[in-house]
């Protein structure tokens, strides 16, 4: 929770509740309260993976490969709610374009730390490939830092999703993580 004011205090627009682990009461709470705190902000809460928790919540979906099809979620989101789909290479990107979903992600740009089994690396050529295939926004994910920022969004990204690189600092410093998400609004900005 503390985490997530800090990033709006900050001035970000998106934020995305990625838990892997089991979902329990308490975890639907927290997401509550997270989307809550993003609705005052008006920013967009996005739920990831739990197509039955984003429709309970009225926020957005962010689903991986191996989750509900996008098809299956959207009757229970309705039209109007977000979904966005990963994809890790060209085929899944493709296969995408033909679900009902608001923006495609692709990724890992580059190695990532936030994933124990990480999918191979898509580099910025691939990225600049498939930018060509749709007019849908396209999300970089996977390895991004400031320095491969602008190099990023050049190749044909419209938003770069971001963990590792907004935690600079100690664990649970928020002024670090607040002075380090104005650091990434004012290069994507």
């Amino acid at each position: 929770m503390a985490a997530c004011s800090a990033l709006l205090n900050a001035g970000v627009r998106i934020v995305q509740y990625r838990h892997k682990a089991a979902f329990t009461e308490e975890r639907f709470q927290e997401a509550r309260r997270m989307n809550n705190l993003c609705r005052r902000a008006r920013a967009l809460f996005v739920m990831n993976d739990r197509a039955d928790f984003a429709a309970m919540l009225g926020c957005g979906l962010h689903l991986g490969q191996d989750d509900l099809p996008a098809a299956n979620a959207r009757p229970l989101l309705g039209p109007d709610q977000m979904i966005g789909l990963s994809t890790h290479n060209e085929a899944q990107f493709r296969e995408a374009l033909r679900q009902p979903a608001n923006y495609v992600a692709l990724g890992p740009i580059f190695r990532t730390k936030s994933k124990s089994n990480p999918d191979p690396e898509v580099g910025l050529q691939t990225l600049s490939s498939v930018r060509q295939l749709t007019n849908l926004p396209l999300v970089a994910i996977g390895g991004i830092g400031l320095r491969e920022a602008e190099a990023v969004l050049a190749s044909g990204a419209n938003a770069i999703a971001v963990i590792s690189d907004l935690l600079p600092g100690e664990p649970g410093d928020l002024k670090a993580l607040e002075r380090r998400a104005a650091e990434w609004l004012k290069m994507v900005q």
